[in-house]
């Protein structure tokens, strides 16, 4: 199992790479496009619901008139969407609970869901079109972040952080993560050849208090997002939102970190 998950993990990093660095947006945005279809499928499936491939096929339409469209700058107004969307909805569900499965309010869910979904990869289009470099930059931050934890509460996890939601998950992992999401940024704006990505920007802009207060807002959301999804598959009784990954289930399992932090990574981007 652990060879299948690191083979499949150097696998979608190398498409990562050679889809960042192919110097064609067109090629960067369908291979965007599949992988968000992907999740927009796997989302509709863990919400049950009945036309999962149709619905996908309508988001995905939605994303593919964004990229035509090409109007990023009113962009701004869907991350803004996304960031309320998380923060008065979404969030507050992780203390809250979850609509039934058969409801109007899951079906509400699930479409804002959605628009966070969406928010998501169009923030992905955004920032790669700053730079392959900007883009990674911001990513990164969420893959320290769950890293860290990762190793922090497997040495240090005593605390529970929700567990009726995630039981492996633990206070003493989350702040490991965070710490070392703060030591990521020290090093990468320490670098000069990093000058140009997104958490140099940040400290040129809004100085060191700036960097730390942006880095814990960021790690908040790569937390939030990753508990909520799995909020969301304990409700459905599924273990991974799909197979579609050998050893790490499905795309929204790889993403679901990502979902609030992007959008909300860009917003903070615009605004300095």
């Amino acid at each position: 199992m652990l060879k299948t998950r690191v083979a499949t993990a150097l696998v979608l990093l190398a498409v990562l790479l050679a889809v960042a660095y192919s110097q064609s947006f067109l090629f960067f945005a369908i291979v965007a496009g599949a992988f968000f279809a992907a999740a927009a499928w796997e989302s509709l499936r863990i919400f049950k619901s009945p036309y999962p491939l149709i619905g996908a096929a309508i988001w995905t339409a939605v994303f593919a008139f964004m990229l035509w469209q090409g109007d990023f700058q009113t962009a701004t107004l869907l991350f803004g969407l996304c960031a309320a969307i998380w923060a008065i909805r979404l969030a507050p569900a992780l203390a809250l609970g979850l609509p039934s499965l058969d409801g109007i309010g899951n079906r509400l869910l699930g479409g804002i869901y959605g628009i966070s979904l969406l928010g998501c990869f169009v923030a992905i289009i955004v920032l790669f079109r700053q730079s392959p470099l900007y883009l990674l930059s911001v990513m990164a931050i969420v893959w320290v972040a769950d890293i860290g934890a990762y190793f922090s509460g497997k040495a240090f996890g005593r605390r529970k952080l929700a567990p009726s939601i995630s039981p492996g998950k633990s206070w003493e992992g989350a702040i490991g993560g965070w710490i070392a999401v703060l030591l990521f940024a020290a090093a990468v704006t320490a670098t000069p050849d990093l000058a140009d990505t997104f958490m140099p920007r940040v400290q040129s802009r809004a100085g060191w208090v700036g960097l730390l207060l942006v880095m814990t807002v960021l790690t908040i959301a790569s937390v939030i997002g990753d508990l909520f999804e799995s909020q969301l598959k304990r409700r459905a009784g599924i273990k991974d939102s799909s197979n579609l990954l050998p050893g790490h289930g499905g795309v929204l399992d790889r993403i679901d970190a990502l979902i609030p932090t992007l959008p909300l990574a860009v917003l903070i981007d615009a605004w300095l």
